[in-house]
């Protein structure tokens, strides 16, 4: 199975390439702006490096968010388009799940900092089992996480823990970081019919249409 993830939820733009489990070749470069531009001319380079064309793709990884609402939509539309081109299935990954590895057995929690500055830190949460959500994400401000991670023993992958205080040292905390790569290795595992490529946003955008009342 050849399967490619993309990661454009966040600053840094990332393609990779995996074949039945195997990492063929990944590209990331920091790009705050302008990724809808870029990513068909990343995709292509990996695919020339690794002498393999997107027709040969079985599925497409995308990361799903929550993230940045306009990084989202650019991942999520390009694999969707990518998807109809070349009949290869394409599958949403949420952040969560695309930062916790693959492979990693039993219950886990991921927990993504959405809002960074004191008073107002959110995290967006989710529940893993077996590598994939059990529920759908949440964002919690640090009240609300602070009673979640109290008595939990399973490892939490967080960034951001330094609000935790005390508590952190109670925990098994492990590193926070969505990846293509982990999209792509997920991807080859996921139902697609429950994962599909869909942005995943946790909460309203910041942006309202016109007239739209709040």
């Amino acid at each position: 199975m050849l399967v490619l993830g993309l990661n454009t939820a966040f600053s840094t733009m990332e393609a990779a390439l995996v074949q039945d489990g195997e990492i063929l070749a990944d590209r990331r470069e920091a790009m705050p702006r302008g990724q809808e531009r870029r990513l068909p001319g990343l995709v292509a380079e990996l695919c020339a490096e690794t002498g393999v064309t997107l027709g040969e793709l079985t599925r497409i990884g995308v990361v799903a968010g929550p993230g940045s609402f306009t990084g989202l939509r650019i991942g999520v539309a390009y694999a969707r388009g990518l998807a109809l081109v070349t009949g290869a299935k394409a599958i949403g990954v949420t952040s969560l799940e695309a930062a916790i590895p693959a492979g990693l057995q039993g219950p886990a929690l991921g927990c993504l900092a959405a809002q960074r500055r004191p008073p107002e830190q959110t995290w967006w949460v989710q529940g893993i089992s077996d590598g994939q959500g059990i529920a759908d994400v949440l964002e919690v401000p640090l009240t609300e996480l602070l009673p979640m991670l109290t008595g939990f023993h399973a490892p939490v992958f967080m960034d951001g823990s330094e609000a935790l205080g005390d508590l952190a040292a109670k925990l098994d905390l492990r590193p926070m970081q969505p990846s293509a790569i982990t999209a792509a290795l997920k991807a080859s595992l996921f139902d697609p019919a429950k994962h599909p490529p869909a942005p995943v946003y946790a909460r309203a955008p910041d942006a309202a249409l016109p007239g739209a009342k709040g």
